[in-house]
Formats: C-alpha cells, sequence, structure tokens
C-alpha cells in the first residue's frame, strides 16, 4: 500500500489533478468598538441599513443603530462579513527560480513566501481559508492561531488521501490513514477521487470512498472529494462532506446531492487565466505540460466548467459554495472568481456573498463562529468600495478589513479612526 500526500488539484493534467507593512489594533478582553455602516450585509441574504456594529474584544455583541462614540465610520461603503475561501492552497507558490514550486517547499524562504500568501490573501478580505493539505501548513495554520503572523484562519487537510484504484489500500488501511492524519492535526479530510478535467475513470471505489468518509465522520472531521463524473455521484453516496470541482455530474447527481445535503465546490475561471498568465512559470514543473504550448487546451475549458455552474445553479436547493483552488499566482486574486461566477455563469451577487460567507461557514461546520454580521459571531468584517449586488467588480475594492476584532486594514476615506460621533 502507498498513498500519495498533497497532490495539487491540477485537474486538467494533474494526477490528481504584499506591499504594506503590518498594522494591527489588536483587541483586549472587554475593549468596545463601534463601526458605523450605511449598508452592511448580513451575510445570510439581509442587508442593515443605516446601524452600527458593536464590538468587544474579537466578537460582536450587538447591533444599535445608536451606539456611540465611532471608531470606524465605514459609511459609503458596502460593510459584510469576511469573506470564506473553502479550497485553497496556501503554501503553493513560485519560487527563486520562478518555477512554481507548489506547496512541498520547506526552506526558510519558503516560509516567507508561505507568510506572504497569508497576508495577501487577507489584504483581499478572505478572513477564513480552507487549505488542500501540503508541508508547512501546520505551521503556518499555528502561527497565525497564535498572533505571531497575520493572516486568515487556516483549516487544513495536513495530507490528501489519493486516489490509486487497488494500490491506495484496503478499506481498514484506508481508515487507518484517516485516524493518523487526524493525529496529526487535520481540521478535514481531503480525497482524491478521480483524476484529471478529461480522465474518465475512479482512481477510488465504492467501497473505498465508503470507508474514508465513513472513518472521518466517526472521528468529526469533514471529507472534501476531488470528483468528476461519475465520482461525483460514488462520494455523494459515500456520505462525503463536499464535492471539489464536479464538472461532468449529470443533474441527476446534482440533484442526489442536494437530496442528501452534500456541498458543491465549483470553480468558473479564476484558475484557468491563471495557469495560462503564468504558463511559464508553471510548464516543465510536476504534473504540468513541458512546454507552453502545452496550456493551449486550458483556452478550451473556461466554457465547460462556467456551464457546469449554471447547470448546477438551477438545482433548487443544492448548497454551492465558494472556493477557489488557489495556488501560485492566486493568492491575493481570490475574489477575482466572485466575477466569474457573476458575469460569466449568470449566478445571483447575492448568492455569490452568502457563498462565500453563512454558506461557507455552515458547510465548515463553523455557523456559529464567522460568516455573519451578528451578535455572538467572531468580529471579522470587511468592506468595500462599492456595492457587489450592483457591481460585482466591488469585490477588487477592499477599503476595510477586520479579523477577530483586530483591524489589518483601513483604507476608508475616513482612513484615521474618529472617536467621535458623526451625524448620520
Amino acid at each position: 500500500m502507498r498513498f500519495l500526500i498533497g497532490l495539487p488539484c491540477l485537474f486538467l493534467f494533474g494526477l490528481c489533478a504584499p506591499a504594506q507593512p503590518v498594522s494591527r489594533d489588536a483587541p483586549s478582553p472587554g475593549k468596545r468598538v463601534v463601526i458605523a455602516a450605511d449598508t452592511a450585509l448580513d451575510g445570510k441574504g439581509g442587508a442593515l441599513r443605516k446601524t452600527r456594529i458593536i464590538i468587544e474584544g474579537s466578537k460582536i455583541v450587538a447591533i444599535d443603530p445608536k451606539a456611540k462614540p465611532i471608531d470606524y465610520d465605514l459609511r459609503g461603503l458596502t460593510v459584510l462579513p469576511g469573506w470564506i475561501d473553502a479550497h485553497v492552497h496556501i503554501t503553493s507558490s513560485f519560487g527563486k527560480d520562478g518555477k512554481s514550486v507548489g506547496g512541498d517547499g520547506t526552506t526558510h524562504e519558503d516560509a516567507f513566501r508561505h507568510a506572504s500568501n497569508a497576508w495577501a490573501t487577507l489584504m483581499a478580505g478572505f478572513t477564513t481559508v480552507q487549505s488542500m493539505g501540503s508541508p508547512g501548513e501546520l505551521a503556518l495554520r499555528n502561527a497565525i492561531a497564535n498572533g505571531s503572523l497575520p493572516g486568515p484562519r487556516i483549516l487544513t487537510a495536513v495530507g490528501a488521501l489519493s486516489g490509486r484504484g487497488e494500490q491506495t489500500g484496503t478499506a481498514e488501511e484506508i481508515r487507518a490513514f484517516v485516524r493518523k492524519q487526524k493525529e496529526a492535526g487535520a481540521d478535514l479530510i481531503k480525497i482524491y477521487a478521480a483524476g484529471g478535467f478529461n480522465a474518465s475513470e475512479m482512481t477510488l471505489s465504492q467501497e473505498q470512498l465508503n470507508a474514508a468518509c465513513d472513518e472521518a465522520k466517526k472521528l468529526g472531521l469533514r471529507t472534501l472529494v476531488h470528483a468528476f463524473r461519475e465520482a461525483v455521484r460514488a462520494a455523494t453516496l459515500a456520505g462525503c462532506t463536499q464535492i471539489e470541482h464536479g464538472v461532468g455530474a449529470t443533474d441527476e447527481d446534482l440533484k442526489i446531492m442536494d437530496e442528501k445535503g452534500t456541498y458543491l465546490d465549483p470553480q468558473a475561471g479564476l484558475l484557468w487565466e491563471n495557469y495560462l498568465l503564468n504558463a511559464k512559470k508553471f510548464a516543465g514543473t510536476p504534473f504540468f505540460p513541458k512546454t507552453i504550448e502545452g496550456f493551449a487546451p486550458m483556452k478550451d475549458l473556461p466554457p465547460v466548467s462556467q456551464e457546469f455552474l449554471r447547470r448546477a445553479a438551477k438545482i433548487p436547493g443544492l448548497k454551492i459554495v465558494f472556493g477557489t483552488d488557489a495556488l501560485s499566482g492566486m493568492h491575493g486574486r481570490n475574489a477575482e472568481e466572485f466575477i466569474h461566477h457573476v458575469r460569466d455563469c449568470g449566478v445571483d451577487p447575492m448568492a455569490a456573498m452568502i457563498s462565500a460567507n453563512s454558506l461557507a461557514a455552515e458547510a465548515l461546520g463553523m455557523t456559529g463562529q464567522i460568516g455573519s454580521i451578528a451578535p455572538g459571531l467572531d468580529a471579522d468584517i470587511i468592506a468595500l468600495d462599492g456595492d457587489p449586488r450592483k457591481d460585482i467588480t466591488a469585490v477588487r475594492r477592499v477599503a476595510f478589513v477586520m479579523k477577530g476584532g483586530i483591524v489589518y486594514k483601513n483604507a476608508a476615506r475616513n482612513a484615521i479612526p474618529v472617536f467621535a460621533d458623526i451625524p448620520p
């Protein structure tokens, strides 16, 4: 038996396929902060008008239109919960030679790049990300959690279960692998049940998938499955939590996902744009074409992914979350994927926001902590220069970032905190 750990999601060719200093205003226990907002999207589909958000320490404690004094005046901006990216490779980067090193680098230089990726992601408004597992992710997750580094809250798979047919192992061996990931500190289990974008066969059997997802569930862990075509239905029937990518699934498969409450995490364009933009940096590295010319077929893939998302969005009740598959070249650009969803796939702008807020929090099992602006939840709050419901490109203009009550970015028009009430 042999497991392949931490392969990147290169689902065309794969076998599975910051510029400013940190400035933080850390919350002290009981410290009270008031944010004024003209428009605040609550993360669940609602909108609050002319209100104020009261924060104590790291938590939102109340919503009170009359609260004062104002500490951060975000009127004129659109306030919403910090975004959640349900699928990233946070340690994937380009090495000193300009070539992609994936997420496997473990040198001091790699660590600096990992920290830079985290910072860029946070500055883009993503306060929580779910990373698919690689060396260095645990250390980065823990450093951010204990305040040593600024970055988004990270959930990591540590290592991934990559299907290789019978060579992957017996059901009991797969269960042992899942237990090992739990012991190593994994927040989730990542499973590759299919090959590349155009591969037709599953790489894990139904029995193997059943074992992996059942064992994870017993341990209280969620399972995210890289799947296309028939692997989508197999993973759904196995009781796995979430399907990554999913292209090739039939409408019937998607309806079964809805019935089972399985989440879907599709991509609609940013990933392909990144591969083509950085083809020279990816060419010749593991799992990629050896030459730039080998990337030409990728130009035909965005329409396929977009047609799939358009079709999936029409399935009533299907839970579609926001995930970018962010790797080398994409960190800090995550929000561009929203534009593809809305502009190219016809996704409703508010639904796009919900997919990265309350619905994503639900998928992560963190509804009681993040994903909404409501009393009792973590003070993860961002603000945009513009309203994404009217202009989805506003997602590019993140003017304010607070995570857990700490302000990391304040580029609002009134960038200096206001400590006196301002008449509405």
